[in-house]
């Protein structure tokens, strides 16, 4: 391994205590501005010691003794970080006192070291992590594991093995065998990357060894609710209590912009009268933190008070009976299909519903929604403004209707002209 490394070997004091006028000899190894230490098990006079030189002053057989002693010790580790060196390790100043010492370390694998990222998360759930979040870390690990099983015949692989070629395999691997589209298998690789970049960090790694791997995303057409389809949604009557509750949990989300996650945690503390003197929900968003202030719309503020009385507020203090979003996806797919909507629903198409439908469509300022969806950037907010087709007609039918009166007044100009 070619290394750009800063190196150095430095001898220094520590005075002993109890003992005036002496001190223990200490190695400090120095690699890329980080520190090891290494007691040499030697004392010294202060009086005797030279600091620039790293040596004891004298011509006696104790002094020579304990140069050449430190001269030894210089050019074993010296011997030492050449022969890491050579093997093409990923050199520190720890490694490189471990391999003195005579410690051998670990080494490195890529499973190990996911599976302590994603520990690492897993104690940070609640605090600064989505339990969402951490679900995804564990779904790419396990595909990792089947990877490795399927295509290498191995159960592990060591960080230094990784190169772009594995990443490329990888990602085939996704496409074709798991059947992952292309946004996702990204996604999966992206996490991959971050938890290499850990490993850079806790300097187990050189550099991460995708790094050159770019993760390109493709535009989606997100799906949404037309108004027609939303007033079809609201409008149908059914006899199965918890299809009711799902479609007005669905549609509170539609009204409000809040997703899945964020409406599942809401409770009646969350819910109070804004500078307007209306209702607003007032909550920080789960998945950025950021501060998300909707005022309510009539829809929504009917569907609160309808489960004033509910028992998943009094028993689970929750604004509503919000079920798993595996179950909320599944109902509202029986819905759609009782109501003749031929969309795959899910509760994430709510969302878009309210940036598109709901707010944009209807002259809303992007900026506003984006500040309604907790956006961090508006960047984001433009992802969900689809322009619907609707209102393409008419903002066409304005200019066209611009034109004909130019027109118009072209032609009595003309005739006032000739006249």
């Amino acid at each position: 391994m070619k290394t750009n490394q800063t190196y150095g070997i430095l001898f220094w004091l520590k005075k002993l205590k109890n003992k005036e006028g002496l001190a223990l000899i200490y190695c400090r190894i120095t690699i890329n501005g980080k520190r090891a230490e290494i007691s040499t098990k030697r004392n010294v006079e202060i009086k005797k010691w030279v600091k620039k030189a790293g040596k004891v002053n004298g011509r006696r057989e104790q002094d020579l003794n304990l140069n050449a002693y430190l001269d030894n010790m210089r050019a074993r580790i010296h011997a030492n970080y050449n022969q890491l060196e050579t093997s093409g390790k990923f050199i520190t100043a720890e490694t490189l006192k471990n391999s003195f010492l005579g410690f051998k370390e670990k080494e490195r694998t890529l499973i190990d070291t996911y599976e302590y990222h994603n520990t690492q998360m897993e104690n940070l759930v609640g605090i600064d992590v989505v339990a969402s979040t951490l679900s995804k870390y564990v779904t790419v690990l396990n595909k990792l594991k089947v990877f490795l099983k399927k295509k290498h015949k191995r159960k592990d692989i060591s960080l230094n093995e990784l190169n772009h070629k594995f990443a490329v395999d990888f990602e085939y691997y996704l496409k074709v065998e798991c059947g992952i589209c292309h946004n996702t298998t990204m996604k999966y690789i992206r996490d991959l990357k971050k938890v290499m970049n850990m490993a850079v960090t806790n300097e187990w790694l050189n550099k991460n060894p995708f790094a050159n791997f770019r993760c390109s995303y493709k535009k989606v057409i997100r799906e949404i609710l037309t108004e027609a389809e939303l007033k079809t949604f609201s409008e149908k009557e059914f006899k199965i209590k918890r299809l009711e509750e799902v479609r007005d949990v669905f549609l509170f989300c539609c009204y409000t912009g809040y997703s899945f996650v964020d409406v599942a945690r809401l409770t009646p503390q969350d819910v109070a009268k804004g500078i307007d003197g209306g209702l607003w929900v007032r909550i920080h968003r789960q998945k950025t933190g950021t501060q998300s202030n909707v005022p309510l719309l009539p829809v929504a503020e009917q569907i609160i008070k309808k489960y004033k009385e509910h028992p998943h507020r009094e028993l689970k203090n929750k604004l509503l009976p919000v079920k798993s979003n595996q179950k909320m996806n599944a109902y509202l797919q029986e819905i759609a299909d009782l109501c003749e909507i031929k969309k795959k629903l899910t509760m994430h198409i709510s969302r878009h519903t309210f940036a598109t439908t709901v707010t944009l469509s209807n002259g809303v300022p992007i900026e506003t929604v984006s500040k309604l969806l907790g956006h961090t950037k508006l960047a984001t907010t433009q992802i969900y403004a689809q322009v619907l087709e609707h209102k393409v007609s008419e903002d066409m039918s304005k200019l066209k209707e611009v034109f004909a009166l130019k027109n118009e007044i072209t032609v009595t100009k003309n005739k006032s002209s000739a006249s």
